[in-house]
């Protein structure tokens, strides 16, 4: 008599590992899966920092005569396409376009003397970048070419790199808030109060951290706690509010998009004009990007460049919130029930 071995309960042993719809054994198919997983995650964080260029990078040249002409055509040739320049009648009038965010750097004409003007504040990585331009001319001119900070990040964070390594955190968290919500909360109030109060407590705590202890913040305590509550109001309020309009394909859009668009095309580590082609601008239409420029805006530069990213976080806030609460009930909740609790 044939018997086949059995499991403890008596039902018969599997043979060989389960299949999927088409012979192949899942946990293969399971693997194939995880490792496109792997490449889509890896392009959309790598890829941006291999192909990081200037794009049209707003610079100034301020004064006037042969030498300024020359100095322009120079940036022009050197690397076409790299800078958008604009002109400045003087030094000063160059400052203030640094200190207004209408540019990262300037190259100041005065006679014959040439001054290249950076704010490491805006971009250390565009600074960088105009001091190794300030080398080539001084090796042309024969002169050395002083550079002036006129706008410092930070003494403990004076290449920004903590600022950078800051904004990670805030959009993780703020994307795992907004799945938390949606899964564990049943009720449009409830989603609500969790969205309003995780943005007011993780703006305080994070912003206490980022500028007293690691010290890459220096301006206004209050102010830059307002701007890290709106950005993480902006993410957790959009994946939660797809969510509960969208069930669980909602949860994935939004956690997503925001993780592998928003977060390497922010320009957080560099500026949106070193990234290539149209995905700066397009990392600034999205919460990671608008709410690490909105913040350099309110804590470097006194709010100068603030209109743009603002509207963009209270688009996503707004939007967010409006889901939420016009979808926390009936066919968008069964498709997000709540977790069980124990």
């Amino acid at each position: 008599m044939n018997t086949a071995p059995s499991a403890p309960h008596g039902e018969p042993l599997a043979d060989g590992p389960p299949k999927g719809a088409h012979g192949t054994p899942k946990p293969v198919v399971l693997a194939a899966v995880l490792a496109v997983v792997q490449l889509v995650v890896l392009i959309a964080f790598a890829w941006p920092a291999a192909r990081m260029s200037p794009h049209d990078v707003p610079v100034v040249v301020a004064g006037g005569g042969p030498v300024s002409t020359a100095l322009r055509k120079q940036l022009v040739q050197a690397e076409p396409g790299a800078f958008d320049i604009s002109t400045r009648a003087d030094e000063a009038a160059a400052r203030e376009a640094l200190l207004d965010r209408d540019a990262y750097a300037a190259v100041v004409v005065d006679g014959s003397r040439v001054k290249v003007l950076v704010a490491t504040a805006a971009s250390a990585a565009v600074s960088s970048a105009f001091g190794q331009v300030a080398a080539e001319l001084g090796k042309k001119t024969g002169t050395a070419v002083p550079v002036e900070d006129v706008k410092p990040a930070p003494a403990k964070d004076s290449h920004g790199a903590a600022f950078a390594s800051s904004v990670l955190p805030v959009v993780l968290t703020g994307i795992i808030g907004g799945l938390l919500f949606a899964l564990r909360l049943s009720g449009r109030g409830a989603r609500l109060l969790g969205v309003t109060f995780f943005a007011c407590f993780a703006g305080l705590a994070t912003t206490a951290l980022v500028h007293g202890w690691i010290g890459a913040l220096n301006g206004s305590y209050v102010m830059e706690a307002a701007v890290v509550a709106l950005m993480v109001m902006a993410i957790s309020g959009a994946v939660a509010g797809l969510g509960s309009a969208l069930g669980h394909p909602g949860l994935a859009l939004g956690a997503l998009t925001i993780l592998l668009v928003g977060n390497p095309f922010s320009g957080v580590a560099s500026a949106p004009e070193m990234l290539p082609g149209p995905w700066g601008a397009i990392g600034q239409a999205l919460p990671p990007g608008a709410g690490a420029s909105l913040l350099r805006s309110v804590t470097f530069f006194d709010g100068a460049g603030a209109a743009k990213p603002l509207t963009v976080l209270l688009v996503w806030a707004l939007g967010g919130l409006t889901l939420l609460a016009v979808s926390g009930r009936g066919k968008a909740e069964r498709k997000v029930p709540a977790l069980a609790t124990a």
